[in-house]
């Protein structure tokens, strides 16, 4: 992997990212994963960026508070800056060898500050707090900070569950309030649909005229979701397509500069780093800039910094404008002479025949192209989704063959695919993956089983015809590494 645009550290894992801007730069804490066993307990450790490409690791954060403490494990929170000049920091405490009244896991809301720019933090044990009447104790997590200025207090948003009702449905956002950041007060709950099992990494901001409430989604589907309103006390709307980006693109929250809002999440591995691997917890850090359309909804794709980083005078035509599919019954398809670098950008734009089945690009696919990734769109169902072959097989016979089943499990993306042109942009470094749709929607995966191979286009009963198909190439030595002189935070005040 090149590093560039995407983050992972040495011998370890990004778990949820924490992000905080501050006089033009990204303070994106993380919780750092080295998937030890036993576990050695969970520390947040920080990257600072500036271009939201190259990123400077400054080391543990706020450390594990030791096998007895009850942050052993220190997860996920938020940043706010006080009035004074003092960083605070809140976030969940958790042990696995504390129970809480209820006899379940324990899990806490903690506070540590900085004076020193976010340097050095200093907890503050008397300040900790559990459930509160109605919740369970194992569901008190990932507290969110933010000012609300018309009622001059502060909020505090949290991960939580009621202590009753169906288990799958006891999800809700509980909510603090405070007026000085150390003493808070139960609230009514902030937002509570009856609905998931629970609201992770919750989140609220304003952008425009328009408030913004994102949660990643801990149920049936795992995936990072967004509701919209225009007052900060709901109601709150569920747009047409409300996720940002696929079950491989977790816990992602967002910071805003210049007008812009970029959200940072993570790719998830998977066991074995195989296709066929279980999800897992952690993986590397993306990042993704959301739009705001006229109507308030949010379109997605990659940071544009992360786009410029492939040089447009490695752009070569791969398969020339104007070729046409087409195969009404049928299937048909062109790839590449060559195969792929190990990092490319790739952008096709596609004019699709009306009533079209199914048309898209292969991805390090066989000289024949019977082999490889495929991103298939479906303008019939309405979506994107991600597929390969071969797929696991049980047997040599065919009915032990995943073969009946229409795509790779969890990576759908539904989206707007009526005829006419469409782009299809693919960014590949090593085994990441991040596929945008029309600059909207996108879906984000591992490649691991192929390395490499072909590029190519396909339809399947209907027709197409390429208006451009052009991959670019990164030059490895334009990686500019940070200047130390220049970071306020590389040394101790």
């Amino acid at each position: 992997m090149n590093q560039r645009g995407f983050y992972q550290p040495d011998g370890a894992w990004v778990g949820d990212v924490i992000p905080w801007q501050e006089d033009g730069k990204f303070h994106l804490f993380y919780l750092h994963e080295t998937r030890r066993v036993p576990k050695d307990g969970m520390p947040w450790h920080r990257v600072v960026t500036e271009n939201l490409v190259d990123f400077r690791e400054t080391g543990e954060a706020i450390a594990s508070g030791g096998p007895a403490a009850d942050d052993f494990n220190v997860y996920t929170g938020s940043i706010v800056l006080a009035d004074d000049g003092t960083h605070h920091a809140f976030y969940t405490g958790q042990n696995p060898a504390k129970s809480g009244d209820d006899g379940l896991p324990l899990q806490l809301v903690m506070h540590a500050t900085s004076v020193d720019g976010m340097h050095s933090w200093q907890r503050h044990p008397s300040h900790t707090f559990g459930a509160t009447a109605g919740y369970e104790t194992a569901d008190w997590r990932d507290p969110f900070v933010f000012w609300d200025d018309d009622a001059q207090l502060w909020r505090m948003l949290i991960t939580a569950r009621h202590a009753d009702g169906p288990a799958r449905r006891r999800g809700v956002i509980a909510q603090c309030t405070s007026r000085d950041l150390s003493r808070w007060e139960p609230a009514p709950p902030f937002w509570d649909p009856r609905r998931y099992i629970a609201h992770e990494c919750p989140e609220v901001f304003q952008w425009g005229e328009w408030w913004y409430l994102v949660f990643s989604e801990f149920s049936d589907a795992f995936t990072t979701r967004y509701r919209m309103s225009r007052s900060l006390h709901g109601p709150w709307i569920v747009p047409d397509y409300d996720t940002i980006d696929g079950r491989a693109f977790y816990a992602a929250k967002s910071a805003a500069r210049d007008g812009r809002r970029l959200f940072f999440g993570w790719i998830a591995s998977r066991e074995g780093a195989d296709d066929a691997g279980a999800w897992q917890w952690a993986g590397t850090m993306a990042v993704l800039e959301a739009e705001q359309r006229d109507d308030g909804t949010l379109a997605f794709h990659p940071a544009n910094e992360l786009r410029e980083t492939f040089s447009e005078s490695g752009d070569g035509v791969a398969i020339e404008s104007g070729t046409s599919l087409d195969a009404p019954d049928g299937y048909r398809d062109v790839l590449t002479t060559d195969d792929a670098p190990s990092s490319f950008r790739l952008r096709a734009r596609l004019e699709i025949a009306e009533g079209t089945s199914e048309c898209g690009v292969l991805l390090r696919a066989s000289a024949d192209g019977d082999e490889g990734y495929v991103l298939r769109l479906e303008p019939k169902r309405g979506r994107l989704v991600f597929d390969r072959w071969p797929r696991r097989s049980t047997g040599t016979e065919q009915w032990q063959i995943s073969g009946d089943v229409p795509f790779a499990v969890e990576l759908e993306r539904p989206c707007r695919v009526e005829a006419g042109e469409h782009e299809i942009e693919v960014i590949v470094d090593g085994d990441l993956c991040v596929a945008t749709v029309d600059d909207a929607t996108v879906l984000s995966t591992r490649l691991y089983d192929r390395p490499s191979g072909r590029l190519g286009v396909f339809v399947g009963e209907g027709a197409i015809t390429v208006t451009e198909f052009s991959v670019s190439t990164r030059d490895e030595l334009e990686v500019a590494p940070f200047d130390a002189a220049d970071d306020l935070f590389a040394a101790t005040p």
